[in-house]
């Protein structure tokens, strides 16, 4: 609106100023020099116009492109405000913890006793990179009475590498897992507890992003009563990825 007011000042300054040199060159007998006066002023005035057009016409073209110029800044902020996936690999993204929470079964060999048990298997598994994790694992098993209606009580734990193929659906992995054991009934002088070692695999079906269900079957290697064991235990879990 102030640029329409200005031109339209102008544009009457100039009609007012080319009137007012009819007039004097009608009734003044220095019409010549009012004449010339008036050409200069109307001149000056038409020059004052032109200029001013032209001075619009290009202050409004940045115009045009000052309404561009935020387009330009929206695609990055855009690109920005996008969150990075947790953990990406391949053609999905995929999460670096896994929570396994199921049921053990652990067939027990000694040069004492054997034992059957069931009990329980969590794990704890944070993926460095898309193949390679540190897990976690605590075991419990509890067998039927023997010697004396005692029964056998069987924990373990440990810490260990798994690595692991994470594809859409499958995920099959191996893992090691180095700690200790701890075994009841305790037999004559022997120590409750011993070194335990366990090394095998199994694989992961993917329910849902945040779920799965797993079966794996170990080697288990202990030292108790004195003396070397070689057991087997199986587990199936169920798996949460965060």
């Amino acid at each position: 609106m102030k640029r329409l007011l200005r031109v339209a000042l102008l544009v009457f300054a100039s009609v007012s100023v080319a009137s007012a040199q009819d007039d004097r060159t009608a009734s003044s007998p220095a019409a010549n020099a009012a004449a010339g006066f008036g050409n200069m002023s109307a001149g000056a005035a038409s020059l004052t116009f032109s200029d001013v057009v032209l001075w619009l016409s290009a202050e409004m073209r940045p115009a045009s492109s000052a309404f561009a110029e935020p387009r330009s800044f929206l695609a990055p902020a855009e690109a920005m405000a996008a969150p990075d996936p947790k953990f990406a690999y391949g053609s999905r993204n995929d999460f670096r913890w896994q929570l396994g929470l199921g049921v053990s079964l652990l067939r027990f060999r000694s040069s004492i006793y054997y034992a059957t048990g069931v009990g329980t298997d969590a794990s704890v598994t944070y993926f460095t990179n898309e193949w390679l994790g540190v897990e976690g694992k605590i075991s419990t098993d509890f067998a039927p009475a023997i010697n004396l209606n005692e029964h056998v009580k069987y924990f373990s734990y440990g810490a260990g590498p798994k690595i692991a193929w994470r594809g859409r659906r499958w995920e099959p992995w191996a893992h090691t897992i180095v700690g200790g054991a701890h075994i009841l009934p305790q037999t004559g002088d022997n120590s409750k507890n011993g070194f335990g070692l366990q090394v095998g695999g199994g694989t992961d079906y993917r329910i849902f992003p945040h779920l799965s269900a797993r079966v794996g079957v170990d080697w288990v290697r202990t030292h108790l009563f004195g003396a070397w064991q070689n057991s087997g235990q199986a587990n199936a879990d169920v798996v949460l990825h965060f």
